[in-house]
């Protein structure tokens, strides 16, 4: 009785050119697949049931899981654990490379200087390079030598290169005044803006109203200072900030 069904639905849905939609598996949806929440039972007894409604599935998918699995002679509490295990699966191996939504992994087409990336896979032009600037640091102009191009050649030692992929982090303020992106740029799970701070390549600028990771830039930044690295090297320390050079050279 269940297979006639479920083929009648099934050639309704052909018959209308299939369906794209998506629908939350709440109670209803259960039922329409022949798994009934029993009214008599104990909480825990629904609960088994019901999937939290951020999980989606296609009607197709159901369809199929149902059809392997009703033909079973199983008994029918059984039988709907097993739907629902599969469905479990299913939704964990679908949502398994999904990154949040203030993150997105592009590849690196090149480095251009010590805080700025030329990149690849943005939103959904994924050939269009994109200019991304790493917030919250100031390294120095590549004319500033020799820190500059120490810089440059750092972030790409971290990178490893360009066709590298990373990921950027977005803060609350996502593009500067010229219409970079601004981002956090992690590495295998270490975070480039902060390495380049430590090792005294960059300094910790902060820039309202992305504040993440301050306390972090901050502490990296002390770091840098008290070991005397790159630029802040008692021996050879750079004169002028970043921005203090970039306005005597404009």
């Amino acid at each position: 009785m269940r297979n006639k069904q479920l083929n009648k639905a099934e050639g309704r849905r052909q018959k209308a050119g299939g369906s794209a939609h998506q629908p939350h598996l709440s109670e209803s949806h259960l039922k329409k697949w022949g798994i009934q929440t029993p009214s008599g039972r104990s909480t825990r007894q629904k609960t088994l049931f019901l999937l939290p409604p951020l999980f989606k599935i296609t009607d197709r998918a159901m369809a199929t899981i149902c059809e392997i699995l009703m033909p079973m002679h199983l008994g029918d509490w059984v039988r709907k654990i097993a739907i629902l295990a599969c469905l479990l699966l299913l939704v964990s191996c679908q949502g398994k490379n999904q990154l949040p939504n203030n993150e997105a992994q592009v590849k690196v087409a090149r480095v251009v200087s010590g805080q700025s990336l030329e990149v690849v896979g943005m939103a959904e032009q994924p050939n269009l390079i994109s200019q991304v600037r790493l917030v919250g640091i100031d390294a120095p102009d590549l004319r500033q030598r020799p820190w500059g191009y120490a810089a440059k050649e750092q972030l790409e030692n971290l990178i490893g290169g360009a066709e590298q992929s990373v990921t950027l982090e977005f803060d609350l303020e996502t593009k500067d005044k010229i219409g970079r992106t601004l981002a956090y740029v992690w590495k295998n799970k270490v975070l480039l803006n902060e390495e380049l701070v430590k090792q005294g390549n960059a300094m910790f600028v902060e820039r309202s109203p992305n504040h993440k990771y301050n306390q972090r830039l901050e502490r990296a930044q002390q770091w840098a200072r008290l070991m005397g690295q790159g630029i802040w090297n008692p021996e050879k320390s750079m004169r002028l900030t970043p921005a203090e050079f970039r306005r005597q050279n404009l």
